[in-house]
């Protein structure tokens, strides 16, 4: 027996070189009930192609006898007998077998393609689109990185059930029971003998591929950790941290010592992959030399032929591989229902914000606001995320979920995004970061507020008091706990997510740019908007003669996160796309607080456009934008503790005047 046989006969779809990579220990997994079913249902757009692939792969595996004994013909009739046109005819056929079972493979593969391909577009698509219609509160607390995982190593570890687990185990099973009974039907003596060599593969092959998984699973552990290192290192916010507080030695250092880590484990499942296989070709040269040995004797006896011999030896390279993977079809199939299983899991979270079945558009025409008695908790970490999602052990010890208080939204390199932070500006190092809140802790406390058509609410009041939460209500980022949000006269839960969104537009203090063209970005918003317009909102936010001064204009690629622009200037493109959208409601969260005066001068001219004859919903730290509002709310803990003008709130002496001391008063001089 080649080792080359042996080798090809492991290597293939169904072959133990793949199942050594698979982590043992979810053959034990309980799954979920209704998986297989549900499985089942993604396969059956593909039964026919895949009814097709597994006539293929059972065609396949029919042929693996067929060289071996054809070499016994051409030996026993040709060879012996001196048949020189049988010897031809025969070899011929071998050649034919060959190219047939290259054909053979060339088409299971185009099968493989179609339906594998097709089940990653559909799980992809599927886990896309309903991820995109999840919450901002699932965002808060689900790792980018485990969410990309389960549309892609997930995904096709799915994949893997339909084309190679499915034709391994099949074409496997097959071989096997062809191959045995061939080689029964030859010799039933030496058949048994070689059966005696089946143990010592199967042991080495279990005991090896335990600490292999182990190997395996801990190389991946150390490959992810040192992907986010490099990941957070690389991305702007971090490759500036390390420019202002790091030292490049101690990075180089700190990077070496894990990629040495990477290093050694590579080395070990190197090694102990290396002494599998020199042991597994150990027990194959011992079971070559024993069917040569005992055969050898028997054909000497005449009790069988020296083309019995010969075909005993190919078909023996044709046994030993699928009967070494079946030994672990339990594994490799567990494995693929469990990655299905991680995928369902997304695709089961239900939405926290969804449409009503009966939801309809906002009127046409100007809108108010209102808030009538709204309470708010923000929701436990059970409703809008999941554990496996968040790299959490648990959800026993998990707190709510924190909106604008718990970090917003994940930036896409996996680190904490901003949305709407109300603890003041964010600090090189990252700051002290959000307040976490309890899910039975309340947020708001009965909000009761009404903005008219066309005019300006201010919101004021201390770090943390419930303002930016209270502004996520009006764009149904989150639903209130009790009580009611009105936009138009409509509760928001009775409007149609795409009308609101449509009518309400969102400017906070840290807006985001994808990392694309300027035109991309203002195309987000429209994108159907001629470069005419596009300009024109750019000049009504202040912003139109940068742009036209940018290298390629407004195919400008701003950076990641925009941050080739600076702050003033990211925040006009975001006002100038928020333009573009047209909204008849507009919320502004201290989109101007990070702001140095300059910039910040350019951009409230540009806010000012923005919420001209709008109505306006505005977090405000700046002494014009609260004089200039039709009504100013002061929040403190919840609650609207004062509401007025400018003039009657100082003349009040309550809290509004004491944050004019510590906060306005400078600007008033």
């Amino acid at each position: 027996m080649s080792m080359g046989g042996m080798h090809g006969g492991m290597g293939g779809p169904g072959g133990y070189g793949r199942t050594l990579r698979q982590d043992s220990s979810v053959k034990d997994h309980r799954l979920t009930p209704g998986t297989t079913r549900r499985v089942l249902g993604y396969a059956r757009p593909y039964r026919v192609q895949i009814a097709w692939f597994l006539l293929l792969v059972v065609v396949a595996a029919l042929l693996v006898v067929a060289t071996p004994l054809l070499l016994q013909r051409i030996i026993d009739d040709g060879v012996a007998h001196g048949d020189r046109r049988l010897v031809v005819v025969l070899a011929s056929l071998v050649a034919l077998v060959a190219v047939g079972e290259a054909v053979l493979t060339l088409v299971q593969r185009w099968f493989s393609a179609r339906i594998g391909e097709g089940l990653i577009y559909d799980l992809r698509t599927d886990v896309f689109a309903h991820v995109q219609r999840q919450s901002v509160a699932f965002f808060t607390r689900s790792q980018t990185g485990s969410l990309v995982t389960r549309l892609n190593s997930d995904v096709i570890g799915a994949q893997r059930a339909f084309t190679s687990t499915l034709s391994g185990v099949v074409s496997n099973v097959i071989s096997v029971v062809v191959v045995l009974a061939t080689m029964l039907a030859l010799s039933w003596e030496i058949t048994l003998l070689a059966l005696t060599v089946v143990p010592l593969l199967l042991l080495p092959a279990r005991r090896v591929g335990r600490r292999l998984a182990g190997l395996n699973r801990r190389g991946m552990e150390l490959n992810a950790e040192l992907g986010n290192r490099m990941t957070e290192r690389f991305n702007v916010g971090g490759a500036l941290l390390v420019k202002l507080f790091g030292a490049p030695e101690r990075e180089e250092a700190e990077f070496a010592e894990r990629a040495a880590a990477v290093r050694e484990i590579g080395i070990r499942t190197a090694m102990s992959s290396r002494v599998f296989f020199a042991a597994l070709g150990a027990m194959a040269s011992l079971a070559t030399a024993l069917v040569y040995g005992f055969g050898g004797l028997l054909a000497i006896d005449g009790v069988v032929t020296v083309g019995t011999l010969v075909a005993f030896a190919g078909l023996l390279g044709r046994l030993y591989g699928p009967v070494t993977a079946l030994s672990n079809v339990q594994v490799d199939v567990m494995s693929a229902l469990v990655s299905f299983e991680r995928v369902f899991e997304v695709l089961d979270l239900e939405p926290l914000i969804t449409d009503a079945p009966d939801a309809v558009d906002l009127p046409p025409g100007p809108l108010s606001v209102e808030l009538d008695d709204v309470h708010f908790s923000y929701p436990a970490a059970g409703q809008v995320s999941l554990a496996s999602l968040e790299g959490l052990p648990s959800a026993g010890t998990r707190t709510a979920t924190g909106g604008p208080h718990d970090g917003a939204a994940r930036s896409p390199e996996g680190g904490n995004g901003r949305i709407g932070h109300e603890d003041g500006p964010e600090e090189p190092d990252g700051g002290a970061g959000p307040v976490l809140r309890r899910p039975d802790e309340e947020v708001l406390k009965g909000i009761s507020l009404r903005v008219e058509p066309g005019s300006m609410l201010a919101l004021v009041g201390p770090s943390g008091a419930g303002k930016t939460t209270l502004s996520t209500m009006v764009a149904r980022l989150y639903d209130p706990t009790a009580g009611v949000v009105r936009v138009g006269g409509l509760d928001v839960r009775r409007v149609r997510q795409a009308s609101l969104h449509a009518a309400v537009g969102v400017v906070t203090q840290d807006a985001h740019l994808f990392h694309d063209t300027v035109r991309a970005n203002l195309l987000y918003a429209r994108p159907d908007a001629s470069d005419e317009e596009l300009f024109a909102a750019l000049r009504a936010a202040n912003v139109e003669p940068l742009v036209r001064r940018l290298p390629d204009g407004l195919d400008t690629v701003v950076g990641d996160r925009g941050h080739r622009l600076s702050g003033g200037e990211k925040q006009r493109v975001a006002i100038a796309r928020l333009l573009l959208r047209s909204p008849r409601v507009v919320v502004l969260d201290e989109a101007t607080a990070h702001l140095d005066s300059e910039s910040e001068a350019a951009v409230q001219l540009a806010l000012d456009t923005a919420m001209e004859g709008r109505t306006s919903i505005v977090i405000a730290h700046r002494l014009s934008t609260v004089r200039k509002a039709d009504s100013i709310a002061v929040v403190d803990a919840g609650r609207v503790v004062e509401q007025g003008t400018h003039a009657e709130l100082l003349a009040l002496g309550g809290l509004y005047a004491e944050l004019y001391e510590t906060q306005f008063a400078t600007q008033d001089a």
